[in-house]
């Protein structure tokens, strides 16, 4: 009987290496939530091997926006060979920490699939494939053969905005949108 508790768990982020000789360390997110890196507090530490990560305090993080890393002090790390030894680690969390969102707010990985609709003909637009972070997040929708006119082009990205993508129904899995005239042919 397999006692499978990565359930229970969230990845966060893979420690890929130290950073300098006071103990740092340069973690890769898998999380889109800049406070478990930056926040301190309680994470956990799967080390390789192991399958029940350890309680850990994380002291301190910043993000390194052009390598797409955060730099995070761990309490007890003090130096080099110790930061060295964790290389490969992964970051944990409990799945229960999921952190809350406001009510317009939505988990990315819950948006993935979706299908979008026009909202005032019920025509189905295409399937939401990947969420673009950009000042606003852009969905980037593929597009429903019937729909896609210029059959060059695949997908189409829509700004994830209230005015936009008015309705967002998770359970039953759509999206409708009310585009302004135009916003489906921008990207041709």
């Amino acid at each position: 009987m397999s006692n499978d508790k990565s359930d229970n768990w969230l990845e966060i982020g893979k420690i890929v290496a130290p950073q300098g000789l006071s103990g740092e360390l340069r973690v890769y997110p898998v999380s889109d939530f800049p406070e478990r890196f930056q926040v301190p507090g309680k994470r956990w530490l799967l080390r390789s091997g192991e399958t029940e990560p350890q309680p850990i305090q994380l002291l301190a993080g910043r993000y390194i926006s052009n390598k797409n890393l955060y730099v995070i002090k761990l309490a007890g790390v003090e130096n080099c060979d110790q930061a060295e030894a964790l290389r490969g680690c992964k970051l944990m969390v409990p799945a229960s920490d999921r952190p809350q969102l406001g009510e317009d707010e939505y988990h990315v990985l819950d948006l993935i699939g979706l299908e979008v609709f026009m909202q005032a003909s019920g025509e189905l637009v295409g399937t939401v494939v990947d969420i673009i972070s950009a000042g606003n997040d852009l969905l980037e929708v593929k597009l429903h053969e019937s729909f896609a006119t210029d059959k060059k082009q695949k997908t189409v990205l829509i700004p994830f905005v209230l005015a936009i993508a008015p309705v967002v129904d998770l359970k039953s899995g759509r999206i409708e949108i009310t585009p302004p005239p135009g916003l489906l042919e921008i990207n041709n």
